[in-house]
């Protein structure tokens, strides 16, 4: 097993569809909200996507917003790019659950429907400095739980 996607235990029974490419050279692969979510106007909401991404070490998952997002919806993904790191796969506190936060940015709320694709995850290498000292901190969660 290299990389690929799964479903928490949490959503197992909840009908949640692995992320596919739609085309032959897609680079991202779409992910769909796991349960229907009304983000009132001007607010954020929390999308989940019922989903967890394995990966190799020297791998992450970048999360982009689907370019439809905006145009559709008039929402955002807060942070612009999620960052899914190797480590988080699994981790003690939330079992590497993928869940994206996304700001309304209209004056009406806005539903996104489960089963909606609204981001799209994208597999990627990355390089490390040549004093690279990771600290032996254990991921236990997500949000800015590493290091806590």
């Amino acid at each position: 097993m290299q990389r690929g996607f799964e479903v928490v235990s949490a959503y197992f029974d909840k009908g949640i569809r692995l992320p596919r490419r739609k085309t032959g050279l897609a680079a991202g692969y779409d992910l769909e909200a796991a349960e229907s979510i009304l983000i009132p106007a001007k607010e954020i909401g929390k999308v989940p996507t019922g989903l967890k991404a394995y990966m190799l070490p020297d791998e992450m998952l970048n999360v982009y917003a689907r370019s439809s997002l905006f145009q559709t919806k008039k929402c955002i993904l807060v942070n612009a790019v999620a960052v899914i790191d190797a480590d988080y796969y699994n981790n003690p506190g939330n079992e590497g659950h993928i869940i994206l936060t996304l700001l309304n940015m209209s004056d009406q709320a806005v539903t996104i429907g489960k089963g909606e694709r609204f981001a799209q995850g994208v597999y990627q290498k990355y390089l490390k400095t040549d004093d690279d000292e990771p600290t032996n901190t254990i991921r236990m969660g997500g949000y800015g739980s590493t290091g806590q």
